[in-house]
C-alpha cells in the first residue's frame, strides 16, 4: 500500500494544497498573510501552469479571493510571472472559457489598482530601471536567484520557463543575451 502511494500521479498532490490554499484564501481573515508568505503566491503562480485544469481553475479561485483585498494587489500585481501567467492562462487555447473569464477579472482587477492609484508613470520608471539593471558594472542592487523546480529535466522546457522569467525581469537587450548563452 504505501508503495503504491509513491508512485501515485503528482496531481492529487497539486490538487489538494492549492485547495487548501483556495480554503484559507475564502476567508477575509487569512488574504493578507496568504500574500505576506514567501510561498504561498510564488506557488499559486505556478500552479497556473499547471497541466491539469482543476488545478489552474482552483489556484485562479485562490488568487481572486486574495485580490478582494485592496491591500494584496500591488504585492501581487508585482509578483514575479503574476501578470505574465494571468496573460498565458486567457491566450491558451485548451483553457476552459470559466477559467479564461476568471482569469480575465484578476488580471483586470490588479491592472486597475495600478492606474486607480496613478502610478503608471511609476510603472514607466520602474521599467526603465529594470532595463538598466545590467548597464552598470558594478551594481550594488544585484541579486542572484536561484531556482530549483524539481521534474524539470527537458532542456527545451527549462530554456522556456528561464526565457519567461527574464521577461518579467530584464529588458529585451539582456534577454536577447540571456537567449545567446542557453
Amino acid at each position: 500500500m504505501n508503495s503504491s502511494s509513491s508512485t501515485m500521479n503528482e496531481e492529487p498532490d497539486a490538487l489538494s494544497v492549492v485547495n487548501q490554499l483556495r480554503d484559507l484564501a475564502a476567508d477575509p481573515l487569512n488574504r493578507r498573510a496568504i500574500v505576506q508568505d514567501q510561498g504561498c503566491l510564488p506557488g499559486l503562480i505556478l500552479f497556473m501552469d499547471h497541466p491539469n485544469p482543476p488545478v489552474v481553475h482552483s489556484a485562479l479561485l485562490a488568487l481572486r479571493y486574495l485580490a478582494e483585498c485592496r491591500a494584496n494587489r500591488e504585492k501581487m500585481k508585482g509578483e514575479l510571472g503574476m501578470m505574465l501567467s494571468l496573460q498565458n492562462v486567457i491566450q491558451k487555447t485548451t483553457t476552459p472559457g470559466e477559467t479564461k473569464l476568471l482569469a480575465s477579472e484578476i488580471y483586470d482587477i490588479l491592472q486597475s489598482s495600478n492606474m486607480a492609484d496613478g502610478d503608471s508613470f511609476n510603472e514607466v520608471n520602474s521599467r526603465r530601471r529594470k532595463a538598466q539593471f545590467f548597464l552598470g558594472t558594478t551594481n550594488k542592487r544585484a541579486k542572484t536567484v536561484v531556482l530549483q523546480i524539481d521534474g524539470l529535466d527537458d532542456t527545451v522546457r527549462f530554456t522556456d520557463v528561464v526565457r519567461k522569467m527574464a521577461r518579467e525581469i530584464v529588458s529585451p537587450l539582456s534577454l536577447q543575451l540571456l537567449a545567446k548563452i542557453l
